[in-house]
């Protein structure tokens, strides 16, 4: 995959997470009880925050071309699709009749690759001379 095409991906995630949260502030608001506002939410906060670690990663690995720092941007960005989609469809489920059975499960598999994101970046400090604390 090239870089343009990452870069491109984090920035549509930081739109859309400013779409969908104003989205389910005003237009899914008064649809939501308040557990399903709450979980929405937190696939929004949680898709800013992966988004931000994503962009991140993406620049050190401009500065500094370490390889780790590209897998880890692209693992944050599978876990907000995994983690934050399936929290948005767990939110929206009795709005859409999307059965809650097929999209709660993918939940820990999005938190796993956040893990797995944040694990690389500390590999890839500690194992790159290039991320030296000079």
């Amino acid at each position: 995959m090239k870089t343009k095409s990452i870069l491109l991906m984090i920035c549509a995630s930081g739109l859309l997470a400013v779409v969908l949260g104003a989205f389910g502030a005003h237009s899914l608001k008064p649809h939501l009880s308040d557990y399903q506002r709450l979980i929405y939410e937190k696939g929004v906060s949680y898709q800013f925050y992966h988004t931000l670690a994503a962009f991140m990663a993406y620049i050190l690995f401009e500065v500094k071309q370490v390889r780790y720092l590209l897998t880890a941007a692209v693992l944050f960005l599978i876990g907000i699709v995994f983690f934050s989609g399936s929290l948005y469809i767990l939110a929206t489920a009795e709005l859409t009749g999307f059965p809650v059975e097929l999209a709660g499960p993918v939940t820990p598999v999005g938190g796993m690759f956040f893990i797995l994101g944040w694990g690389t970046l500390i590999f890839a400090g500690v194992k790159n001379a290039q991320l030296s604390d000079k």
